[in-house]
């Protein structure tokens, strides 16, 4: 959906203060960004205090990279689900002759990636997603494992909205276990995400959300999400008090990733899961425009949670 005028002029009056201060550096793509020293020190203060407040979960640590492989894709239900928001890796692979042909069609200012064919990776959708292959064919506690997963995520939606970035990262809390439990994580997580950003001066809201589902059938899914209630966003203003953004959320997977990976609960059944993603960027930008551009003039008591 277009954003109405009076929304874009504020998002690009926000970048180019961004990219201005040196917080930002445009890279010849909407919602494509480096990130300069001083948003990245707000970025590695917000990946701590975030590992702090769930280390009482003594939670598995695992960092990974923006890539993974396309068959854990083809056994989930993303290319039903978020086509449009899918990056494949393509590379070259052909002769010598293919290569220069390769060369003179770039030099004529043609098509050189039609000599270019799909790789065995994907660029990673989600920060957890790398997890499930691990507990494939593994049975599960019902009381669960849980993880602290670190990512670089790419979905293809280019952006004026500096908060709508095409490569982001995520920091997620993941639970793999019983149904119930699965639920009570989420619930929890929900009251602590929505916690930490409060006390990080952030007017944050709860909210029940969806995900952005393509096509006809995705319609029917986002309607079966938000009736359930399975996903909530935490959403602040960044830009617009109408157009909130969700900087965090949390999602109950029920059987989603268990079934298909064939992670199985005690009994036999599916294993549930369930997550809190906190989209690092997003939180960094919402707290430069609550707060001011120079983090050394913050309020006192979000300066001590950050950096004490």
């Amino acid at each position: 959906m277009n954003a109405p005028s009076a929304l874009a002029s504020a998002y690009i009056a926000f970048r180019d203060d961004l990219i201005d201060d040196g917080l930002l550096v445009p890279m010849g793509s909407d919602g494509l960004f480096g990130r300069g020293a001083v948003f990245e020190s707000i970025v590695t203060a917000l990946d701590t205090a975030i590992m702090t407040l769930g280390a009482d979960n003594n939670p598995t640590i695992l960092r990974f990279p923006p890539v993974i492989s396309r068959s854990l894709i083809e056994r989930t239900d993303y290319l039903k689900s978020f086509p449009d928001l899918l990056g494949s890796v393509h590379s070259f692979s052909g002769s010598d002759r293919d290569h220069l042909a390769l060369i003179a069609t770039a030099e004529s200012g043609g098509d050189w990636a039609q000599a270019f064919t799909s790789t065995d990776v994907v660029l990673c959708p989600a920060a957890c997603y790398p997890l499930y292959p691990m507990s494939s064919g593994q049975t599960v506690p019902d009381s669960g494992r849980i993880y602290d997963v670190v990512g670089t995520c790419f979905r293809r939606e280019p952006s004026i909205d500096p908060a709508r970035m095409q490569s982001f990262r995520q920091h997620e809390q993941v639970f793999i276990g019983g149904e119930s439990e699965a639920m009570a994580f989420r619930n929890r997580w929900l009251e602590r995400g929505s916690g930490l950003l409060r006390q990080l001066g952030l007017p944050v809201e709860a909210v029940i959300a969806n995900d952005p589902f393509f096509g006809r059938v995705g319609k029917m899914l986002a309607s079966s999400q938000r009736d359930q209630a399975l996903k909530w966003e935490m959403v602040v203003p960044i830009c617009s008090e109408e157009w909130p953004t969700a900087i965090a959320s949390t999602n109950a997977h029920q059987d989603h990733f268990g079934a298909p990976f064939d992670i199985r609960r005690p009994n036999g059944s599916a294993a549930h899961s369930a997550c809190i993603g906190f989209g690092l960027e997003r939180c960094t930008l919402a707290l430069l425009r609550h707060h001011g551009l120079d983090p050394h003039l913050w309020p006192s008591e979000v300066r001590a949670i950050l950096w004490s």
